[in-house]
């Protein structure tokens, strides 16, 4: 836990202790397959459709692992600005993390600045002081015990500065990410929203490496056994570095990767392959470049789906047969 770091100030660039295990290394090289293939087949460009969904799916679980209880229905219609009926505080909830989902891009992962700003987006309105380190002690309880008791609010500046100095380390991406997920949440250096935090950086510092990471909702998969979660948490605490943990994250990560590449294409209709084929940005292509990303459709189907985007002059055609090429010329509204 980064907080053994405070004895001395010429540690400010030391890293957080946790191990490279074999699980952890069997893991990196999964996802790193995993990646390659989503590259390769430009799943890391989902349509407008589908990154909305995951959008959803993402503030919906981050939300419920803290006790939010709108559901996705009800936040695809705070997504529409379209009104509700719910408990003031989730609608809060939800309309804050939408501004900050929704501007990704703006913030830097390795800018301390930037996640201060995050947080008090993220709080504004649920607490006080959204947005500054708290100036209090803090500690976790579950039923009559102290479940962990966090670092002195007056160290909070300074192992925070170690956290982002290290995220400027040479580290593997995927480790930083869980590492610094783990220490913050043991940091615990605001009042409220801890949790949200720690997930939406980790995703932050997945994106500037792996765009895909942008539109992966693998907050679901940890909603899915909340109790788990928390149990690795507890276990790290207890061991004193984040081994445990960053498994645990690269497993989730993993598992969110692989049901990604499960995607079934099959269940796109003709408008939706269009749709998502023209998010790709290509400029022009053939028949086979089409089939090679929607894999699971006969070469007539193909035939058909590209003649209706010559149709809805999405693209026009040169030659014939199977030197037949296509020519991105708009888009249009499907």
């Amino acid at each position: 836990m980064i907080v053994s770091l405070i004895a001395s100030n010429d540690s400010i660039n030391m890293k957080p202790p946790y191990d490279i295990t074999p699980t952890i290394l069997k893991l990196i090289s999964s996802i790193s397959e995993k990646l390659g293939e989503i590259n390769a087949n430009f799943l890391d460009k989902p349509s407008p459709q589908l990154r909305k969904q995951n959008k959803i799916k993402t503030i919906h679980s981050t939300l419920k692992i803290e006790g939010n209880t709108l559901s996705e229905k009800q936040i695809t219609a705070l997504l529409e600005n379209k009104r509700i009926i719910g408990p003031q505080k989730d609608i809060q909830e939800v309309l804050n993390a939408i501004k900050i989902y929704d501007s990704l891009e703006s913030y830097k992962s390795t800018n301390e600045k930037s996640f201060l700003k995050a947080h008090k987006i993220l709080m504004s309105g649920l607490i006080n002081n959204a947005g500054k380190y708290r100036k209090q002690g803090v500690g976790i309880v579950k039923g009559s015990r102290l479940e962990h008791l966090a670092p002195p609010f007056k160290n909070i500046p300074y192992l925070m500065k170690t956290l982002f100095n290290y995220l400027k380390s040479e580290e593997i991406d995927l480790i930083k990410s869980c590492v610094f997920h783990y220490e913050m949440e043991f940091i615990h250096p605001f009042l409220d929203g801890n949790g949200r935090m720690g997930r939406l950086w980790q995703t932050l510092i997945l994106k500037d490496k792996y765009p895909v990471f942008e539109h992966l909702p693998f907050e679901a998969l940890i909603s899915k056994d909340q109790a788990q979660y928390y149990q690795v948490l507890s276990e790290c605490d207890k061991a004193g570095k984040s081994t445990k943990f960053i498994e645990y994250m690269l497993e989730v990560i993993n598992n969110s990767l692989r049901s990604l590449l499960r995607y079934n294409n099959r269940n796109f209709n003709t408008t939706q392959r269009l749709e998502y084929f023209i998010s790709l940005n290509k400029i022009e292509f053939y028949r086979k470049d089409y089939m090679e990303i929607f894999k699971n459709i006969s070469s007539s189907t193909a035939t058909r789906d590209l003649k209706k985007g010559v149709t809805l002059k999405l693209f026009k055609k040169e030659g014939e047969n199977n030197k037949t090429k296509y020519i991105i010329i708009g888009h249009s509204n499907l």
